[in-house]
């Protein structure tokens, strides 16, 4: 941690400190963690008006009203809006012209007694960056990873601590927001998989860029994002079959469609998914997103604009292993997870030096891929050169790996894909790129229908926008 960073220690004494700050606690779920800071400091009258835990789920309900669901992002909205408006009504005539209200409110689930639950909560500030302004809203999904549950709550409350600081001591700035989050703690005992920003002071933020953001910070390794917009990838893939395709998209070509069409047809024949809806996704590493470690915000809100427009969900990721990426998806679901690659994609799964960085090199990462058994579909390429076509079946490996390929191709854990088009087979993303910036008559021929307009709007590729 920089040197220079106050503690959380220094942060809860500063807003106890600070005569215009002041405002209310509620929390579920994991007892008083972020209020408690604000009492062991001392000075804690200065800033808090109301501390509570409505524990019992009955008690919850005569309060906030019946939830299905008590650790969920409506419920914590819910004891925003609650809590605020009491607030109001109580404070606000009398000390609303010098005050700058705030509350903060979570609802969480830490391990259970027998550690069998899943370790995550909802926390949120609704606040005022000065007397008598309309509110803002910050929101966060996170999740703890420390195994002991008084672990988990420590953490819990220094994220709280770092939250409320960020939004009432150093002007309420998203970017600071994030970048702050995790002070005074590791990223491996927190995750922060979702933000989200809204009211007065945020009506010029896109939050698809902030949640963006928690992957750059290495708040965590993944965000999702639906067509409408961000979203917490539990309420998607949660108990879902999931097929992924990764790539650039840069741009979405008819190549890319064709693939995802021919795999999806393909995952829907498993028997294992016979009867089920399953979740498709775009997913798009950081490492090709940025150049020199620096990211073009316009060119990513072009790529999610596109995929939306196609009615794609999108997954940003910082997995350079298919693994890892597999393992990502078994977080929350159970079921079948499918992967569409292309040949370029098979071919630097299959090499070798790129799993020098684990201690079982290429047979670690196949055998951790496959282990949950994860389907490879594989869409062919036309060779630029020679004009012939590679397909799963004449793929061509390393000599010593010919025999572990044949295996993983007899047991269906690699599947080639059928019924594609011949045109959009033979489509190089290159020419297709280098078109779009000649703007040569057509080029929107070679993307699915409506992404054009999408890359006019966006300016993209050089063009002039629209």
């Amino acid at each position: 941690m920089d040197t220079d960073t106050p503690t959380t220690h220094q942060k809860a004494l500063q807003i106890n400190l600070d005569p215009v700050t002041y405002g209310a606690f509620a929390e579920i779920g994991a007892g008083q963690e972020v209020a408690r800071w604000f009492f062991r400091v001392g000075g804690a009258s200065g800033t808090v008006a109301k501390s509570m835990s409505a524990y019992d789920m009955q008690v919850s309900d005569a309060i906030y009203g019946h939830a299905d669901r008590y650790v969920c992002e409506q419920r914590l909205r819910t004891m925003l809006e609650h809590e605020w408006s009491l607030l109001l009504e109580r404070l606000d005539a009398t000390r609303g012209d010098q005050t700058r209200f705030f509350v903060f409110a979570n609802t969480v689930a830490i391990r259970n007694y027998a550690g069998t639950n899943e370790a995550h909560g909802w926390m949120g500030i609704r606040f005022q960056t000065s007397p008598r302004e309309a509110p803002s809203t910050v929101i966060a999904h996170v999740r703890m990873w420390d195994r002991e549950a008084v672990l988990q709550q420590e953490a819990l409350g220094i994220v709280g601590v770092n939250l409320i600081f960020a939004a009432t001591q150093q002007g309420a700035d998203s970017q600071t927001i994030i970048a702050t989050l995790a002070d005074d703690l590791t990223t491996n005992r927190i995750e922060v998989d979702m933000i989200k920003f809204d009211g007065h002071a945020y009506a010029s933020v896109d939050n698809r860029l902030m949640s963006f953001r928690l992957v750059e910070h290495q708040l965590t390794n993944a965000v999702l994002f639906s067509p409408s917009g961000v979203v917490q990838p539990s309420e998607i893939l949660r108990k879902k079959p999931v097929l992924t395709m990764r790539g650039r998209f840069h741009p979405f070509t008819l190549t890319h469609a064709d693939m995802l069409q021919c795999a999806r047809a393909q995952f829907a024949q498993e028997p294992a998914n016979a009867g089920k809806e399953f979740i498709t996704l775009a997913e798009i590493p950081l490492n090709v997103l940025q150049d020199e470690g620096k990211t073009n915000d316009a060119d990513l809100l072009a790529r999610l604009d596109v995929l939306a427009a196609l009615g794609q969900n999108a997954l940003i990721t910082n997995y350079n292993d298919y693994f890892r990426l597999s393992s990502y998806f078994h977080r929350y679901t159970r079921e079948m997870v499918g992967l569409a690659l292309g040949m370029t994609e098979l071919s630097a799964l299959f090499t070798e030096a790129n799993h020098e960085h684990l201690d079982g090199g290429i047979l670690e990462a196949l055998g951790r891929l496959f282990k949950s058994g994860v389907r490879l579909y594989l869409y062919p390429r036309r060779d630029v050169t020679s004009g012939v076509l590679v397909t799963a079946k004449n793929f061509q490996v390393a000599p010593g790996l010919r025999g572990l390929y044949d295996y993983l191709l007899e047991n269906r854990l690699l599947i080639g894909l059928a019924g594609w088009e011949e045109s959009a087979v033979g489509l190089a993303t290159q020419l297709v790129e280098a078109k779009i910036q000649a703007d040569e008559p057509g080029w929107g021929d070679l993307l699915p229908p409506g992404t054009a307009e999408v890359l006019r709007r966006h300016g993209s590729f050089g063009l002039k926008a629209e």
